[in-house]
């Protein structure tokens, strides 16, 4: 079993712009009109420009829970993930090589490694700690995760977790299933807190069901929406959830509130 405290939480999706407004939409209040993006306050005017939304949406959850949490940014390790990263960008980058390889721009080649987000992160919050990015599918957060949580259990002090997926356009709308602008972030400590939630996790076997809080059922054409059970029990009254993991891996949550 893997454990750890929740420090701070951080939340985007079109029409719910902060983890407030996300537990205000838990308890029924309807969502704000939607925005395109999060301007992402950690860059300078000319590098939010040049950031994907993809960027632009781990940027403002991670800081936002670090802020929740009262914590230096830039004291903190922290994991990265996503199910299928940029996929304008993606498609972009597929289009050109295959039409005219030699226009590829590259400000959006820079950017179409997996692991932007997480560079951009360490850049902007000027972060000497280790990052890691990581992918897996529809497991993507409940492995990023674990990942934090093992960095935790293995004498990290705390970890930022940050998922985060976006819409698929031209081809890849055929085959890959995503649609809006979804982030979520944690801080997690290994410090106990009475007035702090705490979560315990272990995997088990078996197929984790779609959620079905009012997070999981708004956002749940994105491809991080297999994180948004856990962020529906993080909102409500819930004692437990579960994540799906991979195949055939259940991660179950158990809230300690």
């Amino acid at each position: 079993m893997l454990s750890a405290t929740v420090e701070g939480i951080g939340f985007w999706y079109n029409g719910l712009p902060s983890w407030a407004a996300a537990c205000d939409f838990v308890a029924g209040t309807a969502p704000h009109s939607a925005s395109a993006r999060p301007t992402p306050q950690l860059l300078a005017a000319n590098e939010r420009r040049r950031t994907s939304d993809t960027v632009a949406v781990s940027l403002e959850v991670a800081l936002a829970a670090c802020i929740d949490a009262e914590c230096d940014p830039a004291q903190l390790p922290s994991v990265f993930t996503s199910a299928y990263g940029d996929q304008e960008i993606t498609d972009y980058m597929c289009m050109t090589l295959a039409n005219d390889p030699e226009a590829v721009s590259p400000t959006k080649f820079h950017n179409s490694v997996h692991n932007a987000a997480a560079a951009y992160w360490t850049i902007g919050v000027h972060a000497l700690t280790p990052t890691t990015a990581l992918s897996a599918n529809r497991a993507s957060f409940a492995q990023g995760l674990l990942e934090a949580l093992v960095q935790l259990a293995m004498g990290a002090k705390a970890v930022l977790v940050v998922g985060y997926d976006s819409y698929a356009v031209g081809p890849f709308r055929r085959i890959l299933s995503s649609q809006g602008l979804l982030a979520g972030a944690l801080v997690l400590s290994n410090t106990l807190h009475s007035d702090r939630l705490q979560l315990r996790t272990h995997l088990g076997e078996g197929e984790a069901l779609p959620g079905a809080g009012p997070l999981a059922r708004y956002a749940a054409a994105n491809a991080m929406a297999p994180m948004l059970p856990l962020f529906d029990a993080l909102a409500s009254a819930d004692t437990e959830t579960a994540l799906y993991a991979g195949s055939n891996q259940i991660l179950h949550v158990k809230l300690l509130r």
